[in-house]
């Protein structure tokens, strides 16, 4: 069923959104084929000529430009290139500092990103290099004070959805249940191993709740069929 509801944000915004989140996800040097495809299918609403410009990154200052002046849409944004920063359970060193000039360029302050500094985990330059396995890089799975990620599950969980087209990357950027632990294995012999995303990421409860929030606004909201995300 096609949705009613009207965009909040217009194309050019939407636009430089996702290649903020392109930019962010570029950071630490990987980004999978399977990420693109996933973020250009949520282009499939723009106008042709956003289309063509969603795969470049995007300065800062042009984001902040272009999103305008709004301190909730700034947050908002926030949360999303959070999402995309830890959906994998590791939370890099070039994301955060690239997450930071963001959030000063959009003019707002969010106390609760310094809570994620504990959960950093250096990526090494030579991500392509043969050999390197980035299931081998885990953020920090104890803290020594729980308590210290509760100001960022807050934020998140602060998020509200107002968009669709933003509403459906959340539904496809988060997987609907928690993958279950598994060796990959190739003509007998294990090429990889993948542990549980809610044994790597400490904010996995968040990310299921922003998910569900995301699914309720379209299928009440919107009117839409949500069964490909279920």
């Amino acid at each position: 069923m096609v949705s009613a509801t009207q965009y909040r944000y217009s194309d050019e915004q939407i636009s430089a959104w996702l290649r903020g989140l392109l930019t962010i996800a570029w950071a630490d040097g990987h980004f999978d084929p399977e990420e693109q495809e996933m973020i250009a299918n949520v282009t499939n609403d723009l106008h042709p000529s956003q289309k063509d410009i969603v795969f470049k990154s995007i300065t800062p200052q042009d984001l902040a430009e272009t999103l305008g002046k709004d301190e909730h849409t700034a947050e908002n944004f926030l949360r999303t290139a959070v999402l995309i920063s830890i959906a994998d359970g590791v939370y890099s060193s070039q994301e955060a500092e690239l997450i930071y000039q963001f959030r000063d360029a959009l003019g707002v302050k969010v106390e609760a990103l310094e809570s994620l500094q504990h959960t950093l985990c250096e990526v090494p330059k030579d991500t392509h290099k043969e050999g390197f396995k980035r299931e081998n890089l885990v953020s920090p799975p104890h803290l020594e004070h729980p308590d210290l990620l509760h100001p960022m599950k807050d934020w998140l969980d602060d998020m509200d959805v107002q968009d669709p087209r933003v509403a459906r990357f959340i539904c496809k950027m988060i997987p609907p249940q928690c993958p279950f632990e598994r060796d990959v294995k190739l003509f007998g012999h294990k090429i990889v191993h993948i542990p549980p995303l809610c044994k790597l990421n400490p904010l996995y409860e968040q990310l299921v709740g922003l998910r569900f929030r995301a699914l309720s606004y379209l299928a009440d909201d919107c009117k839409e069929d949500i069964s490909e995300y279920i």
